[in-house]
């Protein structure tokens, strides 16, 4: 059996005292929440010298009271700690995208641009993978993800008409945002 690295060691003695299930999830609801409070001003402002001053007193307890609350709840603790690690994993997949592209550019520059097709794939792409990856961390009592119950209502109703009905609705939708969509260079005036 191999010697365990004291690095290893760190991270089990971190893993212990609550470091990955209490203090990390905690920070990352907080500072999601701080700076979403602190970027909407939703508390309000102050106004001194006729500079806005946002309520950081009220943010920062709305922010912490939020992230206590979330980090009391295991099932929801749980869910950020598989959610983010599988959020990480498709991120690295999107840079290694991006470096195969950048090998096949050569010495262009690389920009993404609504009105190129790739983008518009790789951003739905992203928003799939990331909706895929937090329905298969949210589990019911029984054990099976959100994710296996919908696979499983697909597979035995594929022939029913609510499948069929719903999967048309998408393409007319589809095809209607296609016909409706502005496709004119937005350096055109309409005359």
């Amino acid at each position: 059996m191999a010697a365990q690295s004291a690095f290893r060691g760190v991270i089990d003695f971190f893993n212990e005292i609550g470091i990955f299930d209490v203090v990390l999830p905690f920070l990352l609801v907080f500072t999601i929440v701080f700076a979403i409070l602190e970027k909407t001003k939703v508390l309000g402002y102050e106004e001194i010298d006729k500079v806005h001053y946002t309520k950081k007193n009220l943010n920062s307890m709305v922010a912490f009271v939020i992230a206590f609350l979330v980090v009391a709840s295991t099932k929801l603790v749980a869910i950020i700690n598989q959610t983010m690690s599988q959020v990480v994993l498709l991120m690295l997949l999107a840079v290694c995208f991006l470096m195969l592209v950048g090998v096949f550019l050569g010495d262009k520059e690389f920009k993404l641009d609504w009105k190129d097709p790739w983008m518009i794939f790789f951003t739905f792409f992203m928003f799939i993978g990331i909706l895929l990856i937090f329905l298969q961390a949210i589990k019911n009592d029984s054990g099976k993800s959100w994710l296996e119950i919908f696979w499983d209502f697909i597979m035995k109703n594929w022939s029913s008409q609510a499948v069929g009905a719903v999967i048309l609705m998408i393409l007319i939708i589809g095809f209607m945002w296609y016909i409706v969509s502005d496709n004119k260079p937005k350096g055109e005036s309409k005359s």
